[in-house]
């Protein structure tokens, strides 16, 4: 037994490790509307979420039983065969949900851990199958499968349910409140946030308390009787407390309503996903309990898990301690809220996901489908609807501070919509995912409230495209693996417990150092963000001084790239190409901030306003040839195509050095703040011009005699064109600066 005394510490100290992978996986559930809507600092909806995470695991002991017999029928089982399976579990548990935290998915740990503990009994029910020669057909008596078929509808049901419940909701709420809702919230709110109060208190402590460890079954019964009393008293007591906060304090009550739905947010993802995390431990521990029984321990079948149980409080409060300390302290979990709360936002910026086929397909179906029904819907009617649902009267902060992703409302409704529907599946106990839940209701709440406009809407639906794939591939991986996993655990044991154990803290670490790459050239990007503009001579200063950045950028790119493609560096390439990425992100940063100094110069003259614009132009271009040499270069390689003569490479040389003198001229004036070799600059750009029109007839006469192949011949152009774009480009920025240094004396005393 002394092995799986060792199994079973292995399972525990797993769990605490899934605790807090989980965790960074799942804030996003109930961190994305506080923190969407700025309805509180950081630190108070942190104070708040973690209330609910505590109060929320002391619900959670009926889940348990899912992780003991929902999926298998463990009375088929020895006890040895149940570690093994728990095992596979939770090694695979722990790696699935890390890949997606690095990569800031979210993703759902319930179809993780369902999907594993499906893979590795379905494992051991073959190997058990293979030695008795019972035939496939006895596979039903080892595998719950109505059972497991149940859980698995529910969740794929529970996402529709969620996206329309969501939109309709928010709908609704819309239709009665407008963006504009600040004088009707003062008439009516108090009613409105009764209900949605109400209906928290109805799913969580009456639906929710059958599942509590804490409440005695007098409690509960007395609970049940009195539910009409109990909930009559919720909705006066909550609407009394609003009407009294909106009449003797300036409150915002839907700031209230949205830390209350928090917490309660954060209770039920508590109460319904905290098996995912410890249920299969706590599984392994009564398995070997009960068979310290048995006369043979090893061989001793499983009946006793079929029984219900209540899990320990004691338990139960220290993993919610775990799940707390990870809240505060994980970056995984900023990252993985990034993603939900970007494709959500009200107004436009830069999307992280780009278009595809099938979102484009989607958005001309929407906006066939839209045009349809405006035919069908009577004039009058389609005025006054659109009218109160005008997302051009979102006004969510005063110029010069950040935006809100959306406003209180809308985030009231994701979380009053999501806590509902995850709490009536608790009472039921049906492990839904509060990950699909919770985004498919926020994804529903934003396209009602239109803010996947024309110009976002194909990055928005690709972007839930790619969140609901990964979904898919969470299930296909965590089975596979898993299965994998009991496999090699069963046949090798000790020895391959330990290299799974090895290789998944490798894998961990690896991950780990990836994500702080990520993170750093994230935060690097958001240097240039220019969120608090509230001052136009401001906004063209910044936007100046990081263009500099950005060509300094450039030119170290294309020292790396020109230098990867003399040596036909495919490694060295493939880096600069990736690398490419982030340079284009920061251009586009840049531009937006462009944007942002153009809205506030609305009542300027329009010649200033066009002089800006330019800047916009000059961005572009640079961007789009600085990337066109860097795929021109790297795919050139990467064929394994020959490389340029020797007479083209001294060629572009001195056209590389003579761009490589410009770009850092050019960056070092902006990044100052003056211009003090202009004339140099223009000299150097007039050289440049007369190398490439010198060397482009060099290249034609040596296309002529057959010295250059065709595919040298289009390398080249694309090299040297390129660069004499990105070098008049520069020279345009700095004409546009030096005539704001000239024409602009307040931005001049700034600089």
């Amino acid at each position: 037994m002394d092995v799986y005394v060792f199994a079973l510490i292995i399972l525990f100290l797993l769990a605490i490790s899934d605790l807090i992978v989980g965790i960074s996986n799942d804030a996003v559930n109930f961190l994305n509307s506080p923190l969407g809507s700025k309805a509180a600092p950081r630190y108070v909806i942190l104070v708040i979420a973690s209330m609910g995470i505590l109060a929320g695991v002391t619900f959670s002991s009926g889940m348990m039983e899912v992780a003991r017999k929902g999926i298998f029928h463990p009375r088929y089982f020895v006890m040895s065969e149940i570690m093994v399976i728990f095992l596979a579990v939770m090694l695979t548990d722990i790696l699935v949900l890390d890949l997606f935290n690095t990569f800031g998915f979210p993703t759902s740990t319930t179809v993780s851990i369902v999907f594993e503990l499906l893979g590795a009994a379905v494992a051991v029910s073959l190997i058990k199958i293979m030695q008795t020669e019972a035939g496939i057909s006895s596979f039903e008596t080892y595998i719950n499968i109505n059972k497991a078929v149940l859980i698995i509808s529910g969740i794929l049901l529970s996402v529709v349910v969620a996206f329309v419940f969501g939109a309709l909701v928010q709908f609704i709420t819309r239709l009665i409140f407008t963006f504009d809702y600040s004088k009707r919230l003062r008439r009516y709110g108090a009613l409105w946030g009764g209900c949605a109060l109400t209906t928290i208190t109805y799913f969580i402590l009456i639906k929710g308390a059958k599942g509590a460890s804490f409440i005695s079954p007098e409690t509960l019964a007395w609970l049940t009787t009195h539910t009409f009393a109990v909930l009559l008293g919720s909705f006066l007591g909550s609407a009394i407390i609003l009407a009294a906060l909106q009449l003797f304090s300036r409150i915002n009550i839907l700031k209230f309503i949205v830390l209350a739905g928090t917490f309660a947010l954060a209770m039920s993802f508590a109460a319904n996903d905290l098996v995912n995390f410890i249920g299969v431990p706590l599984a392994g521990f009564s398995a070997y309990s009960v068979a310290q029984g048995g006369s043979d321990p090893v061989s001793m079948t499983m009946e006793a898990l079929q029984q219900p149980v209540r899990s320990n409080t004691f338990f139960l409060l220290a993993a919610g301690m775990i799940m707390v300390v990870t809240l505060w302290v994980s970056r995984k979990a900023r990252t993985v809220s990034k993603t939900e709360i970007s494709l959500g936002r009200q107004e436009e910026g830069i999307e992280r996901f780009g278009a595809s086929y099938l979102s484009r397909t989607i958005v001309r179906m929407g906006l066939s489908l839209s045009g349809t029904m405006n035919k069908m819907t009577p004039k009058a009617f389609r005025r006054v609807i659109s009218k109160r649902l005008d997302p051009k009267r979102f006004h969510p902060s005063p110029k010069g501070e950040a935006p809100p992703s959306f406003d209180l409302l809308r985030a009231s409704v994701n979380l009053m919509v999501a806590s509902a529907v995850i709490s009536f599946a608790t009472s039921l106990k049906l492990p839904l995912s509060t990950t699909y839940v919770t985004f498919m209701v926020a994804m529903g709440a934003s396209f009602s409230d239109g803010a996947w406009g024309r110009e976002s809407a194909v990055y928005r639906v690709a972007g839930v495209i790619s969140v609901i794939g990964g979904w898919f591939f969470t299930a296909f991986s965590a089975f596979t693996l898993s299965l994998i996993y009991a496999f090699v655990i069963y046949y090798f044991r000790l020895p391959a417990i330990l290299i799974l154990l090895g290789l998944s803290a490798f894998l961990l670490w690896h991950s780990y150092r990836f994500h702080q790459r990520v993170e750093t050239e994230a935060k690097e990007i958001e240097v240039f963000d220019l969120k608090r503009l509230s001052d136009a001579a401001y906004g063209v200063k910044m936007s100046f001084e990081f263009g500099g950045y950005y060509l300094q950028q450039v030119n170290s790119s294309l020292d790396a790239c020109y230098r990867g493609l003399y040596n036909q560096d495919r490694r060295g390439l493939k880096t600069v190409r990736n690398e490419t990425k982030r340079i284009q992100k920061m251009a586009n940063v840049i531009i937006a901030n462009i944007f942002k100094t153009l809205r506030l110069l609305e009542k300027e003259e329009a010649t200033d306003i066009q002089k800006y614009a330019l800047i916009i132009g000059v961005f572009q271009e640079i961007a789009d040839s600085h990337r066109d040499i860097i795929i021109r270069s790297y795919l050139h390689v990467e064929n394994q195509h020959k490389n340029l003569t020797e007479v083209q490479l001294k060629e572009l040389t001195q056209i590389r050095e003579c761009l490589g003198d410009l770009l850092e001229s050019a960056s070092r004036a902006l990044l100052k703040g003056e211009i003090t070799d202009y004339k140099s600059i223009i000299m150097k750009n007039r050289k440049l011009k007369h190398l490439v029109k010198e060397f482009t007839e060099n290249q034609a006469k040596r296309i002529q005699n057959g010295s250059s192949k065709t595919r040298l011949s289009i390398l080249y152009y694309g090299l040297i064109w390129d660069a004499q774009k990105i070098s008049e480009q520069s020279v345009n920025l700095l004409k546009i600066f030096r005539n704001s240094l000239k024409l602009e004396p307040k931005l001049v005393s700034t600089l």
